[in-house]
């Protein structure tokens, strides 16, 4: 069944309690706001940015925290504080001020949430901002989100950026093809969404019920055939298959050319969520994928370090033991596990690029690999660039002259297979 939703008390006083595998969740959403915003200024003429943020199951704003109970504040409060900082980080080295002009939408369905949120926004200095650009409804997500979608498209060109936070609280409210209609609307957007994988995979069995399910969540195929009973049967970690499946189904029914997932899993048996990241933009999947290395305290990958990966995870407790299911090989995100990306892509990039005659620009190499490797383009480009040392590839400019002699790659840059490696 799906994860049970915080109970609100009164505004104030009574705060639900939050576990730090959902506070995770927070600190990868402010990182990756902060880091969004900088990749927008590299025109140092700018001067103004504008975009919407939705979160659309909001909640009430404020948590107390269930191992240290302290006051943490929830997701709304994530985005406006990012905004705030990544402002703040930006014109630090300008000398003409940059003002990143964001509308708010907060949505939430639970009454008393919506009345939380309300309380603790007024409370924390932004009551003046409430119907001009913070925007509080009352409502489900789904009801909203059409008129909210043409409100966006009706802007201009440059504030149709928006980014949606949808913090379901199961697996069956955000379904592919709601995803693939906002992006197929708004090619600027991102979307941010949890799953709860665990409480899907606990429910499936051989039943009717389970078909019915599958079919709602646009996944009818996600049993490949086979009942469960000759999955549990014939695969050794029959949850990581089951799992493995509904993320090839799921990404693939949404139409987002690019996407990344964290794995985050509580110690404590209440369950295990995907954090997954849509976009239609190359630099928005490798800022994200940017985000695990720079939170390396809390990640861990699964799966190849190469070309070839699985998904990423997190752990609120760092203890191996402590993975249950999960049965392939993992990495931290620390500099070990970038030496070993580095050399896996030594030996991969090559077995990749021998069956392009013609090579292909970086910007294209990128593209079609990101999605499944956990290297950035930086980490990308630094393998190409000691394969290139080692005469294991070419590497020759937009104007089709051989680079000898280089520090970095560009994205125009045409990668090649090394032609003498061929003849022998």
């Amino acid at each position: 069944m799906p994860k049970k939703s915080y109970e609100w008390g009164t505004p104030g006083k009574e705060y639900p309690f939050i576990r730090q595998h959902s506070i995770a969740k927070h600190e990868i959403l402010k990182a990756y706001l902060i880091e969004y915003f900088k990749t927008l200024t590299f025109n140092p003429g700018r001067e103004i940015i504008k975009l919407t943020l939705i979160d659309g199951f909001a909640g009430g704003g404020a948590y107390l925290h269930e191992d240290t109970r302290q006051i943490t504040l929830g997701s709304p409060f994530i985005m406006l504080d990012a905004v705030k900082e990544a402002e703040a980080s930006i014109n630090a080295t300008r000398t003409k001020p940059l003002k990143i002009d964001a509308d708010f939408v907060f949505i939430e369905k639970n009454r008393h949430a919506y009345k939380f949120l309300e309380f603790e926004l007024k409370l924390r200095g932004y009551e003046s901002l409430i119907n001009d650009k913070i925007f509080i409804l009352n409502s489900e997500f789904q009801k909203k989100s059409a008129d909210l979608v043409e409100r966006i498209v009706g802007k201009t060109p440059r504030a149709r950026r928006a980014i949606f936070l949808l913090d379901q609280y199961g697996y069956s409210e955000i379904s592919p093809s709601f995803i693939q209609g906002i992006l197929s609307k708004l090619p600027g957007s991102e979307i941010i969404l949890t799953y709860a994988v665990d409480s899907l995979i606990n429910y499936i069995s051989d039943s009717e019920q389970t078909k019915k399910l599958l079919e709602k969540i646009e996944t009818p195929d996600l049993l490949r055939g086979k009942t469960v009973e000759e999955i549990k049967s014939s695969e050794r970690d029959w949850r990581l298959f089951i799992q493995s499946m509904l993320y090839q189904d799921f990404v693939k029914a949404c139409g987002a050319q690019f996407f990344t997932s964290f794995f985050i899993r509580s110690d404590r048996g209440h369950g295990d969520y995907w954090l997954l990241h849509f976009s239609q933009q190359p630099k928005a999947r490798d800022v994200m994928a940017g985000i695990h290395w720079d939170l390396n305290n809390y990640f861990i990958h699964y799966g190849d370090p190469g070309l070839d990966m699985f998904m990423l995870g997190y752990f609120d407790k760092k203890d191996d033991t402590q993975s249950g299911q999960m049965s392939i090989d993992s990495f931290q995100f620390d500099n070990e596990a970038k030496e070993l990306s580095i050399s896996t892509l030594h030996e991969e990039i090559p077995q990749f690029l021998c069956k392009k005659p013609d090579g292909m620009r970086f910007d294209q190499l990128f593209t079609e690999t990101c999605n499944w490797t956990p290297a950035t383009s930086t980490l990308i480009k630094e393998s190409i660039v000691n394969l290139a040392a080692t005469k294991e590839i070419d590497v020759f400019t937009e104007q089709g002259k051989k680079r000898k002699r280089f520090s970095n790659i560009n994205d125009s840059d045409q990668i090649v297979f090394s032609k003498q490696l061929k003849f022998f």
